[in-house]
C-alpha cells in the first residue's frame, strides 16, 4: 500500500470506525412513528424523556466495506420538529446500539476529531471542560450493547449504556455542540445524517 493511501486510509479509519458512532454503508429508513428493526436491533415507535414523549424520526444501519455491520442508529425528535432546528434548544434521544467492541478511549478521541469540524474554536474553548466530562463517562461496550444519548431543556445531556445512567452535562450550548457530531453541518457521515432526519 503507497504512503499516500495508508495515510488516506489511516485518517478514514481513525475519524470512522474507532467510537462506533460513525458510518461508511448506511441503509434502512422506517417512516416516521414507525418502530424499526434492523440486524436484529429493534427499536420502539417512541421513547419517554423525562416528561416528553418521542417519536421515532429515522435509522440506519452502518457497515464498513459493504459487509461488516458496524452500529445501528436511531433518533427520537418532537413530531412537528423541522430538520433543520434539530440542534435548537429541544428535547431528542441519539440511541447506538453496537456490532463491534470499542474501547472507551475510542469514543472521546473520535468525537473530538468530529467536534472540531462543526464548532467554532472559541465555543469548543469554553465547552472543553464538559466535553471532557462526557467522555469520562464512556466505557468499554461489547456487541449487543447500547449507549442512549438524551437531551432536555433544563436538564443537559444524559449518557446511558444499557439503560443504566452514566451522567449528565449540563448545557443547551453543549447539547447543540455534541450532537453535531451526527446532526451538524459537517457531521461525521452526511448519509447518516439524512437516514435519522428521514430526509
Amino acid at each position: 500500500m503507497g504512503r499516500g493511501l495508508q495515510r488516506r486510509w489511516q485518517k478514514w479509519w481513525n475519524r470512522t470506525v474507532p467510537c462506533g458512532l460513525l458510518g461508511f454503508l448506511l441503509v434502512a429508513m422506517p417512516s416516521p412513528g414507525m418502530a424499526a428493526s434492523l440486524e436484529g436491533v429493534t427499536f420502539p415507535d417512541s421513547i419517554h424523556a423525562g416528561s416528553v414523549t418521542l417519536p421515532l424520526r429515522g435509522v440506519g444501519l452502518a457497515k464498513f466495506m459493504r459487509t461488516i455491520s458496524l452500529y445501528v442508529a436511531a433518533l427520537y425528535l418532537p413530531s412537528a420538529l423541522e430538520p433543520d432546528r434539530v440542534l435548537d434548544d429541544v428535547p431528542k434521544r441519539l440511541e447506538l446500539s453496537y456490532f463491534r467492541s470499542i474501547r472507551r478511549a475510542e469514543f472521546g478521541r473520535a468525537a473530538t476529531k468530529v467536534l472540531a469540524d462543526n464548532v467554532p474554536p472559541e465555543t469548543l474553548s469554553i465547552l472543553a471542560p464538559r466535553i471532557e466530562q462526557m467522555h469520562r463517562l464512556y466505557e468499554d461496550v461489547k456487541p449487543g450493547d447500547r449507549y442512549g444519548l438524551t437531551y432536555l431543556p433544563g436538564v443537559g445531556t444524559e449518557l446511558a449504556l444499557n439503560g443504566v445512567v452514566k451522567g449528565t452535562v449540563e448545557g443547551a450550548d453543549f447539547a447543540a455542540a455534541y450532537f453535531a457530531i451526527w446532526l451538524g453541518p459537517d457531521p461525521i457521515n452526511q448519509a447518516l445524517k439524512a437516514r435519522l432526519l428521514n430526509r
